[in-house]
């Protein structure tokens, strides 16, 4: 699926959900003197101008990061690396994963990242030209990429996988991945986003994953819709090795996303 340009919907909600955890868990990570590798399976273009066109259209930057960035310390790895995007491409520039990735991890450090959609993949290659870890950005199937890579080199790492969810059918495919990614790489931190929809697709998906994965964390959080017929009501995690310590900030995030709501 091409059609998905995720410009529109870049630090919203869900992405400060998604890349709070996702940064707390490289900066866990990273605390051992250990090389990691990084995959990610939909990569998109990495970087995005929360002050473009895109952007503006939707206003869900101004519902998320923008209004939700005092909530997090000056030293939260999420803030961090979102600094170290804005020193580089200006105020208004937003990392996603990609970047995020590239900030926390060092020299030495692999960054495997998959882009189908031509432009997106341009831009992703361009947004990655400096980073410090070695990065291979892949013009394929993200599920593919992931599955021929596992067990990767470094051992040690962190798989994210973040489909738009456009068809049905991730709903179904997308769990076998994880199953799959799991048994070819036991050690590896497998981290699966999930939007919150009001029919609530995702139910079965995640009934599904905790039964055949029990040890795997399940971290959701609701929030109202960013506009008028939005049918995104919350942002959802699914967790497996799940780092020491997330648990901490996992429930920080609870107590955010809750007061949020009541606001």
């Amino acid at each position: 699926m091409l059609s998905y340009q995720h410009a529109y919907h870049a630090g919203n909600l869900a992405d400060v959900h998604k890349h709070a955890v996702l940064s707390s868990c490289l900066d866990y990570m990273t605390r051992k003197n250990k090389p990691l590798s990084y995959l990610e399976t939909h990569a998109g273009r990495g970087l995005y101008d929360l002050s473009g066109v895109e952007s503006q259209r939707t206003g869900e930057a101004a519902a998320g990061i923008l209004r939700l960035r005092d909530l997090f310390a000056a030293d939260h790895p999420y803030m961090r690396a979102q600094r170290a995007v804005q020193a580089r491409h200006g105020a208004a520039a937003y990392g996603g994963s990609p970047l995020i990735a590239a900030a926390l991890l060092r020299e030495g450090d692999r960054i495997d990242l998959a882009e189908l959609h031509p432009q997106e993949h341009a831009a992703l290659v361009a947004a990655m030209a400096d980073a410090v870890p070695a990065v291979h950005v892949h013009r394929r199937d993200g599920a593919a990429m992931a599955l021929a890579l596992a067990p990767p080199e470094p051992r040690r790492g962190l798989a994210l996988i973040d489909p738009s969810w456009e068809l049905k059918e991730d709903y179904a495919r997308i769990p076998d991945l994880v199953r799959k990614l799991h048994r070819k790489w036991n050690v590896g931190v497998l981290l699966l986003w999930y939007p919150i929809l009001r029919d609530g697709p995702h139910r079965a998906m995640v009934d599904g994953l905790v039964a055949v994965i029990p040890e795997g964390v399940v971290h959701e959080v609701a929030f109202a819709p960013a506009r008028e017929g939005h049918r995104m009501e919350g942002s959802g995690l699914f967790i497996v090795n799940p780092p020491w310590g997330i648990a901490d900030e996992l429930a920080l995030l609870s107590a955010r996303f809750a007061a949020l709501t009541r606001q």
